[in-house]
């Protein structure tokens, strides 16, 4: 047997043995040789150590998602249970979440053993976000990735870690071009951009509106050549690669956006229902179970367009959103007793955003209540259909060719 192509440092042999064979280009970030695979972000706590870890073990980049990760330790939730809404509670909460994360990260570096790479995801619309930023980098995570809002001040926040990548989530050359600009000016630029499709991802969604998502300039097709016209021209094509994000299922998926420019890709649904995935299996089983019909797009109550399965909750909430969004008023303070987002609907009655208390529906799907849950689910079918196996199984699935879900399920 000829050797293999790649370095094996930080992958999983039997994995870079399939990737050469399969024809796909590596990962390579920042001196690293990875698989073309990063695994989303998932908050509150789909996406924390265990998911992370496993998928960095294999060589692949792991991604934690910052948001409440307290809720995977119970002696933090009896530390801040049944707290007073009030700076004091909200001081605590934080801190509490901040200990958590640093938790996470060391837990998921152990389970990594060295491999892959291991991401925290922050969103810029959370009131912490400086805070979760600084913590990760000051835990020595290998990169900090931003979606839910333009990460301009990124560099600054990270002006201390010269060494952890910087990776914007972006969703169309407009934005690109705004933050790699931006960023020159700081002396920094991104170390990967993720291209995320509005129409296709799950969670909340980079749109500013609804009637937003089917606008081409999303298009795979459009947003990469153009993305990469424009890093060709400024001469840092070679130094920035994009990771395509949304509705991603297949190797053939994968196959067609690298032949568009993309340098790797990015899931979540897929590994959000895998056996290590964090979140409850009544969670697991209802996004596995959940149909293309079955997915609904609503306005968050962080004012972005959001896509989720229409559980019982959900569908609920819909009937009445309009009577909730008309008397829509101002809170003296929100009622979870810190603020979770900079600007929420419901807590600064904004009429024309979500009006329910986003982190109770997402903690009540982590721990699979599918009567009170939010089950965010991004569009298509998923590798195994309804099936939860492995991380293992799910990357073998995706670097093999002519693995279509219908064949998986039967």
């Amino acid at each position: 047997m000829s050797p293999l192509p790649f370095d094996l440092t930080h992958l999983d042999a039997a994995l870079a043995a399939r990737l050469a064979e399969s024809g796909l280009a590596p990962l390579r970030l920042k001196g690293r040789t990875l698989l073309p695979i990063v695994q989303g972000g998932m908050g509150v706590g789909v996406s924390a150590h265990r998911l992370a870890g496993s998928v960095a073990a294999l060589g692949g980049v792991g991604t934690l998602s910052s948001v409440d990760l307290r809720r995977h330790h119970p002696d933090l939730m009896e530390r801040t249970r049944g707290l007073n809404a009030g700076e004091a509670a909200k001081e605590a909460i934080n801190a509490a979440n901040l200990e958590a994360l640093e938790r996470e990260v060391r837990a998921a570096r152990e389970l990594s053993q060295g491999r892959g790479l291991l991401a925290m995801n922050v969103m810029r619309a959370v009131s912490e976000y400086a805070a979760y930023v600084r913590r990760s980098l000051e835990c020595g995570i290998d990169a900090v990735v931003v979606g839910a809002g333009l990460p301009l001040d990124l560099p600054d926040l990270a002006q201390d870690h010269p060494e952890a990548l910087l990776i914007p989530i972006l969703s169309d050359a407009r934005g690109v071009q705004l933050v790699v600009k931006k960023w020159e000016r700081k002396k920094r630029l991104p170390d990967a951009i993720v291209i995320e499709h509005p129409r296709l991802a799950g969670g909340h969604l980079g749109a500013a509106r609804i009637a937003d998502l089917d606008d081409p300039r999303f298009d795979f097709e459009r947003v990469l050549p153009e993305s990469l016209a424009f890093l060709r021209s400024a001469g840092i094509e070679k130094e920035i690669p994009l990771i395509a994000a949304g509705g991603i299922r297949s190797f053939e998926d994968i196959r067609r956006l690298q032949s568009l420019g993309a340098a790797g890709v990015q899931l979540g649904t897929p590994f959000a229902v895998t056996e290590e995935g964090d979140a409850h299996p009544e969670f697991k089983r209802v996004l596995a179970e959940a149909k293309d019909e079955d997915i609904v797009e609503f306005t968050s109550v962080a004012g972005l367009p959001a896509r989720a399965v229409a559980t019982p909750w959900l569908k609920a909430y819909l009937k009445i959103e309009s009577k909730l969004q008309a008397v829509a008023h101002v809170k003296a303070r929100c009622t979870k007793a810190f603020d979770c987002l900079a600007q929420c609907g419901l807590r600064d009655g904004l009429a024309g955003w979500g009006q329910f208390c986003i982190d109770n529906q997402l903690a009540a799907a982590l721990r699979g209540d599918i009567k009170k849950g939010l089950f965010f689910r991004g569009a298509g079918g998923l590798p195994f259909g309804s099936q939860i196996r492995s991380v293992r199984e799910l990357i073998e699935r995706l670097l093999t060719a002519s693995a279509s879900p219908a064949a998986a399920a039967a």
